[in-house]
C-alpha cells in the first residue's frame, strides 16, 4: 500500500466521522423533545416530563450537539487546509479530536445502553473509534515506511 492510498484512506474516514458529527450536532441541537431511546431509558413520553426537566434535557442535548459541532469543525479545518500539506502531525490531529469526542460518547451511550432497556447508538461510535484507531496505526506505519 503506498503512501497516497493511505492519505486518501485516512481522508475518507476523517470526512466520515466529521460528517457523523455535523448529523449528529443537527440532532441534538435542534430537535425539539429528547430522542426516542431516552424515552425509553427515563420509562416516559416527552409530554409525561416536567416543563423544567425537559429545559435541562434540552439543555444537554443542545451542548452535546454543540461538541459535536465543533468537533467536526475542527476536522474539517484540518482536513481541508493541513492535511493537504504532507505534514505529519494532522494525521495524529485529526483522529485525536474525533476520538476526544467519540470516547465520552461512547461511554455514556453503552452506559444508557447496560442500565435501562433503552438502545441508544452506541455502535456507530464505536465503529468510529475503531476506524480512527486504524488510521493512526496505518498513519504511523506507513510514515516510517517512506
Amino acid at each position: 500500500m503506498k503512501n497516497k492510498t493511505v492519505k486518501i484512506f485516512c481522508a475518507i474516514i476523517y470526512s466520515i466521522t466529521a460528517l457523523a458529527g455535523f448529523v449528529f450536532a443537527a440532532i441534538y441541537i435542534f430537535r425539539p423533545e429528547f430522542m426516542p431511546y431516552h424515552a425509553v431509558a427515563v420509562g416516559k413520553e416527552w409530554a409525561e416530563m416536567s416543563s423544567e426537566n425537559q429545559v435541562l434535557i434540552l439543555a444537554l442535548m443542545r451542548v452535546g450537539g454543540g461538541g459535536w459541532l465543533a468537533t467536526s469543525v475542527g476536522i474539517l479545518l484540518l482536513l481541508l487546509i493541513p492535511f493537504r500539506t504532507n505534514k505529519f502531525w494532522p494525521y495524529l490531529g485529526i483522529p485525536a479530536i474525533g476520538l476526544s469526542a467519540l470516547i465520552p460518547t461512547f461511554s455514556a451511550t453503552l452506559f444508557v445502553k447496560l442500565n435501562s432497556p433503552a438502545t441508544p447508538p452506541y455502535l456507530v461510535a464505536a465503529i468510529l473509534i475503531v476506524l480512527l484507531l486504524i488510521t493512526i496505526v496505518m498513519s504511523l506505519i506507513y510514515k516510517n515506511r517512506a
